[in-house]
């Protein structure tokens, strides 16, 4: 069993919200009383939420193909962000850090009127703008000097983007990836959304090649719900060519999405090179 979840304030008046795997960091602006009630409301349904996904897991971890049932909100939350992805391998899980952080701001925003919040799930983040404000996130995508990432870029969000959340997968990220992406980060309506697209765009980011190292799922982590699908372990030398090719691979995937509607814009990085999509220029600071 987790022991029960814990809250603390960071510097900068942020709000820390820890339960076993689930780390948030999150913040409001607003009125004083309109803070407090955010606030607590956060807490209050934070206390719930991974006992609510623990009793789910055996549906959160099907196949959508084998179409999970699921009752708590985000349990279907993450149903309905990998929905729209059909004829490849995914499941909810793919979704499980966006929609937290789209919970618990939906939570905050529902208690009271904020003029902007963000909700941090180990960067996958929920944004809430209302008119005329505007939020900045410094991305950090290089891991082209080692294996912490280094600031590349910064974006900023504004009320009228559409953009309810970003999130980031990939190889070298803290969950299992089936391809080489360094990082996939993808701006969309909302986060879990967001997750699960980025998700399906890293996997896209491949090579069938000797340099790339691979395991079974399973065998890194007998509870991964990819079971014995092949995940990258390591990445060796390649071209400048090969990286290329990776990269418009996925790069593809991710036009696809976009136009589809799904999401408004990514950027792909692998061995310091990134491309972006181009038409939404958010993402263009992350340009090499």
């Amino acid at each position: 069993m987790w022991e029960r979840a814990s809250a603390q304030w960071l510097d900068g008046n942020r709000l820390h919200l820890q339960h076993g795997p689930i780390d948030l960091v999150l913040r409001a602006w607003g009125a004083a009383s309109a803070l407090r009630e955010a606030y607590d409301a956060a807490v209050a349904r934070f206390q719930t939420v991974l006992p609510e996904l623990t009793g789910e897991l055996a549906e959160l971890r099907k196949p959508m193909s084998a179409r999970p049932q699921v009752e708590t909100p985000v349990a279907q939350r993450m149903v309905t962000a990998c929905r729209p992805h059909t004829g490849v391998f995914l499941t909810p899980m793919a979704a499980v850090a966006g929609a937290v952080a789209d919970e618990i701001l939906w939570v905050m925003t529902e208690a009271a009127p904020l003029d902007r919040a963000f909700v941090n799930n180990g960067g996958d983040i929920a944004v809430h703008l209302t008119e005329g404000e505007r939020l900045e996130i410094a991305l950090a995508a290089d891991f082209s000097r080692g294996p912490i990432p280094a600031l590349n870029g910064r974006l900023t969000l504004g009320h009228g983007d559409g953009i309810g959340g970003l999130a980031t997968s990939g190889a070298q990220g803290r969950s299992f990836s089936l391809g080489i992406a360094d990082s996939v980060t993808v701006l969309a309506r909302d986060a879990a959304t967001a997750d699960a697209a980025a998700t399906l765009i890293a996997n896209t980011v491949d090579l069938d090649h000797p340099a790339v190292g691979r395991r079974p799922a399973s065998a890194l982590d007998p509870d991964s719900d990819l079971g014995d699908l092949p995940v990258t372990v390591s990445v060796g030398e390649l071209t400048g060519d090969e990286i290329a090719a990776a990269l418009e691979a996925g790069r593809q995937r991710a036009d696809q999405f976009r136009k589809r509607g799904l999401i408004r814009d990514a950027a792909l990085a692998l061995r310091g090179e990134v491309v972006t999509l181009g038409p939404f220029t958010r993402m263009r600071e992350l340009r090499p």
